[in-house]
C-alpha cells in the first residue's frame, strides 16, 4: 500500500513494515512483562525469561530468513542459496526451539552448577506457568507484523475486483487490486489474542499454547489457498506453510495431553505464593505505618528512661498532735 519510506529524518529512513515489526516485538514484550508480574513472578524470573524471550526473537528472525532461502533454492536450484525474505512459520520454529534449549541448558546444566549469584537459580516460576502467557505474546507480535505486510504489499492474496479487495504494490504485479489476506490475518490473530487473554485471565484456561497452534495451523491452512505471492516450495502441491500448519495442528492436539500428563508437574504456581511486591497505595500505607509505628516506639522509649537517681531523703518525724487536754486525737 505504501511504495517507499513512511518518513525520513536525515538519511533514516523509516518503512511502515520495519515500524509494525518494532511495534509488535515491543508490544510483546511489555505484555509479558505485565502478565508475569501480574501473575507473581518475582524479578529474577521475569528477567531471565524475558532475556532468553529476546534472544530466541532474534535468532527466530534469523531463521525466518533461512526458512525462506531454502524454499527459494528448493524451487529454483540454479538461483543458488541466499537470505531474503522471511516466513513466520520458520521464524516461530527457530524461536520457540532456540528458547526451549536455552532455558532447560540454563535451568538442569548451568544453574545446578553455578557457584555466583547471578547464574544461580531463585525463580519463584518455572517455564511451565509461563507457558499460558506466552503464545498471547507471539500473536500480538504476529498481528503487528501481519499488518506491517499489509502496507508493504508482501504475502498477499490473488487479484480481484470484489469491494473487499485493496490496491497495494506487489512484487508478482506492480500495483494492482488484490484480496488483503495479510489484513485477514492480522484481524483473525487480534481476535485469537483476546481469546485467549479472556479464557487465561478469566478462567485460568492452560492450554493456551495448544489452542493456538490448533487454531492457526486451521486458519494459515486455508488462508494459504488465497495467496498469491511468492512463496518457494516444499514437498509436493502444498505451500510450505500449509506443511508446517499440518504439524502445527498435530503438535497443538498433542499439546493437550503433554500439559495434562506431564507438564503440570513443573508447575510452581507464583501466584499462590506469598505477593512479591505491594501495590503502590498499599506500600504507601505500609511505609507510612511503619514510620507511625518507629515514631510511638521512640517516644514510649523516652518516656521510660528513669531520670537520674536522687538520694533517698530521710522521713520527717511526725509530731503528734495533741488535743487541747493534752490527750492524743
Amino acid at each position: 500500500m505504501i511504495d517507499g519510506p513512511l518518513f525520513s529524518i536525515g538519511s533514516l529512513h523509516f518503512y511502515p513494515y520495519g515500524l509494525c515489526m518494532a511495534l509488535g516485538i515491543i508490544g510483546c514484550f511489555v505484555f509479558l512483562l505485565y502478565a508475569f508480574a501480574n501473575r507473581n513472578f518475582n524479578d529474577e524470573a521475569i528477567d531471565k525469561m524475558l532475556f532468553i524471550g529476546i534472544f530466541a526473537t532474534g535468532f527466530g528472525v534469523f531463521m525466518a530468513m533461512v526458512f525462506q532461502g531454502l524454499y527459494d533454492y528448493i524451487e529454483n536450484p540454479s538461483g543458488g542459496y541466499h537470505l531474503s525474505s522471511m516466513t513466520f512459520q520458520g521464524g516461530l520454529i527457530g524461536g520457540v526451539s532456540s528458547f526451549l534449549i536455552v532455558w532447560n541448558l540454563y535451568v538442569f546444566v548451568i544453574a545446578p552448577r553455578a557457584k555466583s549469584k547471578i547464574l544461580s537459580n531463585h525463580m519463584n516460576a518455572a517455564l511451565a506457568d509461563a507457558l499460558p502467557i506466552i503464545p498471547i505474546g507471539i500473536t500480538i507480535a504476529h498481528a503487528f507484523g501481519r499488518l506491517g505486510c499489509t502496507f508493504a504489499g508482501c504475502c498477499h492474496g490473488a487479484r480481484t475486483d470484489a469491494w473487499y479487495g485493496i490496491w497495494m504494490y506487489t512484487a508478482e504485479y506492480g500495483h494492482v487490486k488484490v484480496v488483503p489476506t495479510q489484513l485477514f490475518e492480522c484481524i483473525f490473530l487480534a481476535v485469537l489474542t483476546a481469546i485467549m487473554v479472556v479464557l487465561f485471565f478469566k478462567f485460568k484456561f492452560k492450554y493456551n499454547f495448544g489452542l493456538y497452534a490448533i487454531a492457526y495451523g486451521i486458519w494459515r491452512f486455508i488462508i494459504e489457498f488465497a495467496r498469491d505471492d511468492h512463496r518457494g516450495s516444499f514437498l509436493g502441491a502444498i505451500t510450505p506453510s500449509q506443511f508446517w500448519s499440518i504439524i502445527m495442528v498435530i503438535l497443538g492436539i498433542g499439546y493437550f495431553f503433554l500439559w495434562k500428563y506431564f507438564l503440570t508437574r513443573f508447575e510452581k504456581h507464583p501466584e499462590q505464593q506469598p505477593p512479591v511486591r505491594q501495590p503502590k497505595k498499599k506500600k504507601a500505607l505500609a511505609d507510612g505505618a511503619e514510620v507511625v509505628e518507629s515514631t510511638a516506639s521512640v517516644e514510649s522509649e523516652a518516656v521510660e528512661v528513669p531520670s537520674e537517681e536522687q538520694p533517698e531523703q530521710p522521713a520527717e518525724p511526725v509530731e503528734e498532735q495533741k488535743t487541747e487536754e493534752g490527750g492524743e486525737e
